[in-house]
């Protein structure tokens, strides 16, 4: 019943930016975490940003970035549409990955429980 929607991805070259979206689609009560995942080839995915709910940690909310991405990409969340977004700067060719949508969520029509989902995946590539 609930999916996540990613879109974004494209060709880039080093240092140029781009932005990832993601909406969580369905029958959706509320949300906790949302965040993104990345897997290069040969590699194991990781956690690249993740950011939990105002309602839990204050208006600001609590992000994390993975190091090898701190300063260059920014995670923030918009409630009122259920969309997470990634937005990357100075992007390097090691940065090229598949890129996952994750969020923690409850839906509607489920148990009342907290269950994790994961979009499709979208193709990030830097490159000369």
């Amino acid at each position: 019943q609930v999916q996540l929607v990613e879109s974004g991805g494209a060709l880039v070259q080093p240092g140029e930016s781009l932005r990832l979206s993601c909406v969580a689609e369905g029958p959706i009560g509320s949300i906790r975490t949302m965040g993104w995942y990345r897997q290069a080839p040969g590699k194991e995915r990781e956690l690249v940003a993740s950011v939990s709910s105002s309602k839990v940690y204050g208006s600001s909310g609590s992000s994390k970035y993975a190091d090898s991405v701190k300063g260059r990409f920014t995670i923030s969340r918009d409630d009122a549409k259920n969309m997470v977004y990634l937005q990357m700067d100075s992007l390097k060719p090691e940065d090229t990955a598949v890129y996952y949508c994750n969020a923690d969520l409850k839906s509607l029509t489920g148990w009342g429980i907290w269950t994790e989902y994961w979009g499709q995946g979208t193709q990030v590539t830097v490159s000369t």
